[in-house]
């Protein structure tokens, strides 16, 4: 039975046959649920703690 993953970026749940894997040159893998994030992490290297839409996004209590 196939697993479902958890995006490595947003932390969104991917189900079987969709989203995308990459391998990075040190070994480690990366699962996306989508192109846009994909983008914010390897091309624009952009932070989920500062992201409202991400799992990882953290409220600052002021």
């Amino acid at each position: 039975m196939p697993k479902t993953r958890k995006c490595s970026y947003c932390g969104k749940e991917i189900p079987p046959g969709r989203g995308m894997l990459f391998v990075q040159r040190a070994g480690s893998v990366l699962y996306f649920c989508s192109n846009k994030c994909k983008k914010s992490q390897i091309v624009l290297k952009r932070d989920p703690k500062k992201l409202k839409w991400t799992e990882r996004y953290e409220r600052k209590i002021m």
